[in-house]
């Protein structure tokens, strides 16, 4: 079996684990559970708050003192065990404490494969920029191929979908311990300071008012990707109480229609380069903020029947929303900060993104769909405006975006960032 091949299986195995549920576990918690909107949010905060410190406490430990492949196993392991107790969990407030577990064990292992994948084909002589990609590629599709199991399986709204990931988990967990040596390398960081082995060093970037503007818009950014992972299958899955959807595909498949999202996302990877070129920088993170407009606009007036190009676009433009930023917001910080704490600052970016924002996006939405967007009476949700009002504050940050971020666009950045 070829290392590539090996890789690809890791790759796709670690974001099926993901896959299996991240989508659907609204449907559980409001279709199966009939639990509070409002501490629904705070589920999603868990991703946020494990980002936060988990990935770079284990780049420590694998850095120092064990193997990052067997403490890769380790955490899959024990995030698999602790997704097979989900489903004994019967009140939100336990639910909320065993997900942050899960995802304590899971978050750091996203890093973790990364540097597993670098290393062995780096060993194997292979050329990271130019093989790692094509393997990667396979952890969307992984993602992808657990949202359409889980629903075609009809266990979108059940316990059984925490099972399937749970599976997946510990299999992943055994068979990374297959995978080819990847050892400390204490020597790397004998003479950090601790400020430096957390990362904490980069904070000092938001003493340059540009670098600190991109970081607020970076976790403003990243709440907005929180509000369509947290609530877009249930959405569409809330047109069954509407008599002339509730037998349509989107109905039926919300999930597979979801995932349009995931194929998009794989596309609008190639077309960067090409933006960023034509663009610049500025622009495209621009083309992403717009694209998140979109994105929640099209929600708020689709419909699974003369509205259903709307839902469709709305998935399709979510590639743009979702790569364009992460892309040209990481050059963007390649190319603007010192090459000693580059890699802190890129940590501090998805601190911003995946951590505080994401904590932000997550409990904020809850609290406001709980107070301004339910029925007391009946619990159902006023989605037109909730899809609005999402989309009104992608704008807001748009425009403010547009108007206060100033940044020229030199072809040599898109050159390095190549390279």
């Amino acid at each position: 079996m070829s290392i590539k091949f090996r890789l690809t299986i890791m790759n796709f195995l670690q974001f099926f684990v993901w896959g299996a549920w991240l989508i659907t576990v609204a449907n559980y918690w409001f279709g199966t559970k009939n639990w509070d909107g409002a501490q629904f949010g705070a589920i999603f905060s868990t991703m946020g708050i494990a980002s936060i410190f988990m990935p770079t406490l284990c780049g420590i430990i694998a850095d120092r003192w064990l193997n990052a492949e067997k403490l890769y196993g380790i955490l899959h392991i024990l995030g698999g065990i602790t997704l097979f107790y989900v489903p004994q969990v019967t009140n939100p407030s336990d639910f909320f404490w065993v997900i942050l577990v899960a995802m304590i064990f899971y978050m750091p292992t996203i890093a973790l494969s990364n540097s597993v994948a670098y290393n062995a084909l780096k060993s194997n002589n292979l050329d990271v920029v130019k093989d790692f990609p094509p393997i990667r590629v396979y952890g969307t599709v992984g993602f992808i191929a657990a949202m359409w199991i889980t629903n075609l399986t009809g266990n979108k709204a059940s316990e059984n979908q925490f099972y399937i990931a749970a599976i997946a988990a510990v299999i992943l967990g055994i068979y990374s311990f297959s995978l080819p040596k990847c050892e400390p390398k204490g020597k790397t960081i004998e003479n950090k300071s601790f400020l430096d082995l957390m990362g904490l060093t980069s904070f000092k970037l938001f003493a340059d008012y540009k670098l600190a503007l991109f970081f607020v818009f970076s976790m403003f950014l990243g709440a907005a990707l929180q509000l369509t992972n947290a609530y877009g299958d249930v959405f569409l899955d809330d047109f069954k109480h509407v008599a002339e959807y509730k037998d349509s595909i989107v109905v039926k498949y919300s999930t597979i229609i979801m995932s349009i999202s995931q194929i998009s996302e794989t596309l609008f990877i190639l077309a960067i380069p090409f933006f960023l070129k034509r663009f610049g920088i500025k622009q495209v993170m621009l083309f992403s903020m717009i694209a998140w407009v979109l994105r929640f606009a099209l929600f708020a007036y689709g419909n699974p029947g003369d509205g259903l190009w709307m839902i469709i676009l709305s998935c399709v433009v979510y590639g743009m929303a979702f790569d364009f930023f992460n892309i040209s917001g990481s050059l963007f910080v390649e190319t603007s900060t010192d090459s000693k704490i580059r890699s802190s600052a890129q940590g501090l970016f998805m601190m911003m993104t995946n951590g505080f924002g994401a904590v932000l996006g997550s409990i904020v939405s809850g609290q406001i769909i709980s107070l301004y967007f339910t029925d007391i009476k009946t619990g159902a949700k006023d989605w037109h405006n909730i899809w609005l009002t999402f989309a009104i504050y992608a704008l807001v940050i748009a425009v403010a975006f547009a108007v206060l971020f100033k940044h020229k666009h030199d072809p040599k950045d898109v050159a390095s960032f190549n390279h």
